[in-house]
């Protein structure tokens, strides 16, 4: 890591750094923004219940109102709603997905206007559950500024991926669950030690407890996150000799979806509160906190199979095994003892659907057990979603350091090039 850190600086190397620099400058513009709070809505919550997540991914924003308080949240929901679409429900989106590059601009250019729709929508909501006020023009301009700030971080996400490092829109949630990690360490701190609940050596205990839970937390989500299953490949128009035995394969992750079902997960038990705040009908409230909730049993239950169903869901919609079979056997490669066609498609299947199993598990352990750990001690529900915070986290770090360390590999292989000739 070190030899690539004393790469970015070297001369022949100026284009990165400056696309490194504009990447940091950019996510320093949004941890700005996340401390702007609306003036005329300038209210701070201790607790935001089912919303604490997005808090997170928003850099604190939520919870004082600021101008980015959605986040990048609503580009998500929109993504879900057009990647659902698109597997035969409108024989439009499925067209596009078949279209290659050009299909694929068409659906973001779609799902970015659907984000902002839904930013709108998720805006009024809060207005209206937050902000207590009968004032139609507080309302949409509060609404309206939300939304706005929204759509800047969709464009901004998007110079980010174009003329910076990494993808931009993962990056800007990155940066808000870091700015708000302190708050995460110093609500634990509060909750064992300065809360008075606790002795002071159990208090200190207990902390200390919370922080060694993170740091193995965090060793292993980086452990599950670089592990893959490499099924190996042979080329028919390949030798061994011609290559130096070099063995190719065909890598599959344990966690293949990433943090994507969790997030996916937690939007879907948010929309009914979302509806219900809307309606501000007193009993579906309580139903929706009673039953729906993830803090409740029934809600939590619900959640850990909505992780399991996205985990499924988004691993094979990401990793078609009929298109990798197809794929593969267009470039004239096929699984040493497995048929290409149906059989190959079938290995490929069995193979994504046992490493998925492990995959969610670990996502429901690690989603499941903060909450269960927040549920018996005195910990507040901002700590209580640390362990999602740190996987996608750790997730985008690790993706943004590969592309890092390819951009250095593949400029030092052009440069022995050029000096070769």
């Amino acid at each position: 890591m070190f030899h690539q850190i004393a790469q970015i600086f070297k001369k022949e190397n100026k284009d990165l750094r400056k696309r490194i620099y504009f990447t940091l400058a950019c996510l320093g513009l949004f941890c700005l923004g996340t401390t702007i709070t609306i003036p005329w809505a300038s209210v701070v919550y201790d607790e935001l219940g089912f919303l604490e997540i997005f808090n997170l991914m928003s850099g604190g924003g939520l919870r004082s109102f600021s101008i980015f308080a959605l986040g990048v949240s609503p580009y998500i929901t929109a993504s879900i709603i057009t990647q659902i679409l698109q597997m035969d429900i409108i024989p439009y989106f499925k067209e596009l997905k078949e279209q290659g590059y050009t299909g694929r601009q068409k659906i973001n250019k779609i799902t970015r206007y659907l984000g902002i729709i839904i930013a709108f929508v998720q805006a009024y909501a809060m207005t209206i559950f937050y902000l207590n006020t009968n004032d139609i023009i507080v309302m949409l301009k509060t609404s309206l500024v939300m939304t706005a700030g929204t759509a800047f971080l969709l464009w901004m996400g998007d110079q980010i991926t174009q003329k910076g490092i990494g993808n931009g829109q993962s990056l800007l949630i990155m940066a808000g669950i870091t700015l708000s990690m302190p708050t995460v360490f110093k609500e634990a701190y509060t909750a064992f030690i300065t809360a008075g609940t606790y002795s002071n050596i159990a208090g200190i205990g207990l902390f200390g407890a919370f922080v060694l839970v993170y740091i193995l937390v965090i060793v292993g989500i980086i452990w599950v996150q670089l592990a893959e299953r490499r099924i190996p490949i042979q080329h028919a128009n390949r030798t061994n000799s011609m290559y130096g035995k070099e063995q190719n394969y065909l890598p599959i992750k344990i966690n293949s979806a990433g943090v994507m079902p969790v997030i996916f997960a937690s939007i879907v038990t948010t929309i009914p509160a979302t509806i219900v705040t809307l309606t501000k009908n007193q009993h579906a409230i309580d139903f929706v906190n009673k039953y729906i909730v993830n803090t409740s049993t029934t809600g939590f239950i619900l959640y850990m199979v909505l992780i399991v169903f996205f985990g499924y869901f988004y691993t094979f919609l990401s990793m078609n095994p009929e298109e990798m079979s197809k794929n593969l056997n267009q470039r004239g490669g096929y699984i040493p003892g497995v048929r290409p066609g149906k059989e190959t498609t079938t290995y490929i299947s069995k193979s994504l659907g046992r490493l998925t199993i492990v995959g969610c598990l670990f996502l429901v352990v690690l989603s499941g057990l903060p909450i269960l750990i927040a549920k018996f001690t005195s910990l507040s529900s901002t700590a209580s979603i640390g362990g999602t915070g740190i996987l996608i986290v750790v997730g985008v770090a690790i993706e943004t350091y590969k592309q890092i360390e390819s951009s250095l590999v593949s400029r030092s292989y052009a440069m022995k090039r050029k000096r070769l000739k």
